[in-house]
């Protein structure tokens, strides 16, 4: 993290305008975030003077649309899906304002409450005192994703701002745009995936049975967890689509997650209790042929993007150090989640 004075005074001034009540807006401290690779993050302290006096101190999260990003990604669709699940059994960060005039940060922006006192980072999730807590944690983390996967996006009002697809289509849609991906983004042939590709069209999973939310990067680094183990909030909704909710849990157990080094998903818990306690939370069922083509794919679609890492932070579109660095550590081992998945490494 580090400081981002710049910025201080248009936030103080739209702190003044989104605050009916405010005399006057300073920004106490500023803070990027590093390691977002779809948005610019900001942690900013507000200190806010009434108009009848009074005195406070906010906490807020802005969400900016960055120069360059690793994947284009709609911020309505993301800031809509906070708002969704915000106060239901969904935990996410209190949604504010989206704001798409650049005359307050130049690029669009969307602000979120800061949820205080809890950590993301796989490694330190599962060091100590944090990894006593490891399967309370996954029972939680797999728990709530069936409670995604099992949420009505027509009675949240998402169908008003994410696009419908049929059951039969999901794959296809998926498919293409990360295919597409590749074909835009890799600085030299990936025969591994391209394989995988062909396997993929070849056989095509049965059609979804029924079209949920899916929040599309459902794995621990996007779960704010506190002290005692609970997860506070799942952040991270920038590739949120409707589609087959198998394809979420199928990324939620991609090999490439087993942070621990062993054969624990997320480094949580042994794949088959998660697979056991998201079809108990969804009301759904992991059909084995389904599951098995959604980890391939998931594994695609991974590859997918730290291969458009490399290309924006080569092509100088984004300096983020993190985007250098996915795209050298994590290719290889994408190439073999694939190869594992499809038989083809022991």
């Amino acid at each position: 993290m580090r400081a981002v004075p710049e910025l201080t005074d248009q936030i103080a001034r739209y702190a003044e305008y989104r605050i009916p009540d405010a005399e006057r807006a300073v920004v106490k401290t500023i803070t990027k975030v590093f390691g977002g690779a779809s948005r610019e993050t900001y942690l900013l302290r507000i200190g806010v003077q009434r108009k009848d006096g009074r005195e406070e101190e906010l906490r807020w999260v802005v969400r900016r649309d960055p120069e360059g990003s690793l994947i284009e990604t709609e911020r309505r669709n993301e800031f809509e899906a906070y708002r969704a699940f915000y106060g239901t059994a969904v935990p996410v960060p209190r949604p504010l304002w989206l704001e798409e005039d650049p005359q307050w940060l130049e690029r669009p922006f969307f602000v979120m409450e800061e949820v205080t006192g809890c950590e993301s980072s796989p490694q330190i999730l599962l060091a100590p005192p944090y990894s006593e807590y490891g399967e309370q944690i996954g029972e939680q983390a797999w728990q709530i994703l069936g409670e995604i996967s099992r949420t009505d996006p027509r009675a949240r009002g998402l169908t008003e701002h994410l696009e419908w697809v049929a059951p039969g289509d999901c794959w296809r849609r998926e498919l293409e745009y990360w295919e597409g991906v590749i074909d835009e983004d890799e600085p030299c042939p990936q025969p591994i995936a391209r394989a995988a590709i062909r396997w993929l069209r070849r056989n095509p999973p049965p059609p979804a049975q029924k079209i949920s939310m899916v929040h599309a990067d459902f794995r621990m680094g996007n779960f704010l967890v506190d002290p005692k183990g609970r997860i506070q909030a799942i952040l991270d909704w920038e590739m949120a689509h409707l589609g087959d909710p198998v394809e979420d849990l199928a990324w939620s157990l991609n090999r490439i997650w087993c942070w621990a080094r062993d054969d624990r998903v997320g480094g949580l818990l042994p794949r088959e209790q998660a697979v056991r306690i998201w079809e108990k939370a969804s009301g759904l069922v992991a059909d084995p042929q389904a599951l098995h083509w959604w980890d391939l794919f998931c594994s695609v679609k991974a590859l997918a993007i730290w291969l458009s890492s490399g290309h924006e932070f080569t092509t100088g579109k984004n300096q983020d150090p993190i985007l250098a660095y996915v795209a050298w550590w994590l290719p290889n081992a994408q190439d073999r989640c694939i190869l594992e998945t499809m038989g083809h490494l022991q």
